[in-house]
């Protein structure tokens, strides 16, 4: 026999609801804890920068130079001024950088922060290839005509060779087509120091004709703009049959294929010598 029972309605899900005062306390509390939060980071986004700025460690006390040769780590201490005390995170670096720039021997340079209190700088010098003589001085540039600084007895840039004509305006500006002539010709030459160290001087007064002088001779050898080293080797193979004929040569011209101009020293000599040469061998003209 089956026995029925009525359900007690009051056990039913859906009669069951959760007290409205219970949520809305826990509600209220979640967004008060938030609150209390996001005041705190305020706080701290307010206060933290004074903070770090007045802070003894972040000061900058060691500053160190790497890569520098002809640029005393002094001179770049006293180009960077106040960095030395400065707060490390505040510190303007590209303005000191440009600071540094100022020397012609720093070509490029680096800072970096190292925390808390070091500061590390990277120096890339020009290289000095000759020495330009400007307004009755020598100066030491580089490959792009950058006067780097006045010679002086603290530089021992020896060998390097002389060089007339690269400024030829009133504000001894180097020409930049004859900047590229000379630093073509030194970098062919690079190559082969037996015949780069035998440079003495420079002329390059004519933008597309280099002119050379060696250090065993008073003959000018011009090697124009191009070819420098073959021409140059050419100019020492043919040098013994040319003085042969010509005791005194005043210019040597090795432009033209397979003809060599030659003028000789000797009073009343006006126009040039035509030489033909052949593997080596000089015939007269």
């Amino acid at each position: 026999m089956a026995v029925q029972t009525r359900t007690d309605r009051r056990f039913r899900r859906a009669h069951v609801r959760p007290s409205r005062r219970r949520r809305s306390s826990t509600a209220r509390r979640r967004l008060a804890g938030g609150s209390l939060v996001l005041f705190g980071v305020a706080l701290a986004a307010f206060l933290l920068p004074g903070a770090l700025s007045s802070a003894g460690f972040l000061q900058v006390t060691t500053i160190t130079v790497r890569g520098n040769e002809h640029v005393s780590p002094g001179e770049v201490l006293a180009l960077l001024g106040p960095l030395r005390g400065q707060n490390i995170l505040m510190a303007d670096l590209e303005t000191y950088r440009q600071h540094l720039m100022a020397s012609g021997w720093v070509k490029t340079a680096t800072l970096r922060r190292v925390l808390p209190s070091t500061i590390e700088v990277d120096v890339d010098e020009r290289s000095a290839i000759g020495l330009a003589r400007i307004g009755g001085r020598l100066y030491l540039i580089d490959a792009a005509g950058t006067v780097i600084d006045e010679n002086g007895p603290r530089f021992s840039e020896g060998g390097l060779p002389i060089v007339d004509g690269l400024s030829t305006g009133t504000d001894d500006a180097a020409d930049e087509i004859r900047a590229q002539l000379i630093s073509s010709l030194v970098t062919a030459l690079e190559a082969t120091p037996e015949l780069s160290s035998r440079i003495s001087q420079i002329n390059v007064e004519d933008p597309y004709n280099a002119v050379v002088l060696l250090s065993d001779g008073p003959t000018l050898i011009h090697l124009g703009r191009e070819q420098f080293a073959k021409r140059l080797r050419e100019y020492l193979d043919l040098a013994p049959a040319l003085r042969a004929h010509v005791a005194d040569i005043d210019y040597v011209d090795l432009r033209f294929d397979r003809r060599v101009f030659i003028r000789p020293a000797e009073p009343g000599a006006k126009s040039p010598l035509v030489v033909s040469s052949h593997a080596r061998r000089v015939e007269f003209q």
